[in-house]
């Protein structure tokens, strides 16, 4: 072999060897490149920009009081003879608890009729008084008139002693009638006093029949049979009740309305109201508030009256009531946590059809605790990153993964269709 041929064989081998090489880094470059491609994309949480309702409404803890609560006293002084009620009783109005045994009240009411009896003897008395006053009035009056007409006619045949003393016995029985109708009236007036102590008396005996004043349930129950109990009304003494009663067909649900929700709150206005033991709804309705604020915690206590039928209820439970500040309709909406803030301005990364991040600025509007209303920046069914947006580049290319509405959130709260 010459010495040319030689050279010819190496570069040709040293080409072959060169675009092996090529082809074999061309090789490498593609499966690089592949592998890049094919890399995993990273999963965005997204939220749709929905239109709808927008609700501002704070949550406020009250608790449950007996729409009404009295201690049951005694008006007289005496001893319980019968008690016919116990603790978790039902009554209604008028309904008899308890009696007592007040023996000296019950002789003074024999005693007031005992009075009557004697004034009305007394009336009679008077009257026949005045009726015998009258008969006898009449016949000294006739007599006197004969006499003086005789006497008139023929002066001299009646004595003038005689006429004078007919005279003096007509005025003497005439007054003697004023002197029997005043007997009448007194014993009349008798009368009248000895009815009104027999009135006040009975009123008073009727005082030993503790009743009802209003329907409801018997929470305690502070005296026995035998126990000796004093008037309701002395202020000598500490008067001690016999039960205690509490209205429980409706209860009164107490809140502190802060400052900022007054202007809010309207009389008889219908709210929800979320019992936590019982994780149940009620109906109530606001009737009444102290329509002024408590300087110290700025807030007005607030009532709201809830029907409890079915006993339900029961006094000292918790309970959540959610009031609506404010509210617009037809508001279009995106979680708080899909909006960024940067200095005075707001954007939100949003999704193209090919899953790309997008930043765009946005104009808000009215916001809740959860939802914030967009007013320029967004359409309606456009994607937005809900959270994280610090993780995702502009341009990056996503695989979404809807997210549903934030924790907590209600249909009213945040406007987003179910």
């Amino acid at each position: 072999m010459t010495l040319q041929r030689k050279h010819i064989l190496i570069g040709v081998a040293a080409l072959a060897a060169a675009i092996a090489i090529t082809l074999l880094m061309h090789s490498l470059g593609d499966a690089k490149a592949r592998k890049v491609d094919e890399s995993p994309r990273r999963v965005a949480p997204v939220v749709f920009v929905t239109r709808g309702p927008l609700e501002n409404v704070i949550t406020l803890t009250g608790e449950f009081r007996p729409f009404q609560q009295v201690d049951v006293h005694a008006k007289v002084s005496g001893y319980i003879r019968h008690i016919f009620v116990d603790v978790g009783d039902k009554v209604r109005t008028g309904q008899e608890l308890a009696i007592l045994e007040v023996p000296e009240l019950n002789a003074q009411v024999a005693g007031a009729q005992a009075d009557i009896a004697r004034s009305k003897d007394a009336i009679r008395r008077a009257q026949s008084e005045i009726e015998r006053a009258e008969s006898t009035h009449q016949a000294y009056h006739a007599a006197y008139t004969r006499l003086k007409q005789a006497s008139e006619e023929r002066p001299g045949l009646v004595a003038e002693q005689e006429l004078d003393d007919s005279m003096a016995r007509d005025k003497e029985t005439e007054a003697q009638i004023g002197s029997t109708r005043a007997a009448l009236a007194e014993s009349q007036n008798q009368l009248g006093m000895a009815k009104a102590t027999l009135d006040r008396l009975s009123a008073l005996q009727a005082y030993s029949h503790i009743t009802a004043p209003f329907a409801g349930v018997v929470t305690k129950r502070y005296v026995d049979t035998g126990a000796l109990i004093s008037a309701g009304t002395s202020s000598e003494t500490q008067s001690q009740p016999v039960v205690q009663l509490a209205e429980w067909s409706l209860f009164r649900l107490e809140i502190p309305v802060p400052e900022s929700a007054v202007p809010m709150i309207h009389l008889g206005s219908i709210v929800q109201v979320h019992v936590l033991d019982l994780n149940r709804d009620f109906q109530g309705r606001v009737s009444r508030f102290a329509d002024a604020l408590n300087d110290e915690t700025r807030t007005m206590h607030t009532e709201i009256d809830v029907e409890n039928p079915q006993d339900t209820l029961t006094a000292g439970m918790y309970a959540e009531v959610k009031l609506a500040l404010q509210g617009k309709k037809g508001a279009l909406t995106v979680p708080v946590q899909a909006v960024v803030q940067e200095g005075n301005e707001h954007y939100v990364l949003a999704l193209d059809n090919q899953n790309r991040v997008q930043k765009r600025n946005v104009e808000l509007g009215e916001q809740t605790s959860t939802t914030v209303e967009i007013v320029h920046g967004l359409s309606e069914k456009d994607r937005v990153i809900g959270a994280g947006q610090s993780d995702y580049a502009i341009d990056e290319v996503v695989t979404p993964k809807l997210e549903s509405a934030p924790a907590g959130a209600s249909e009213g709260q945040t406007g987003e269709r179910k």
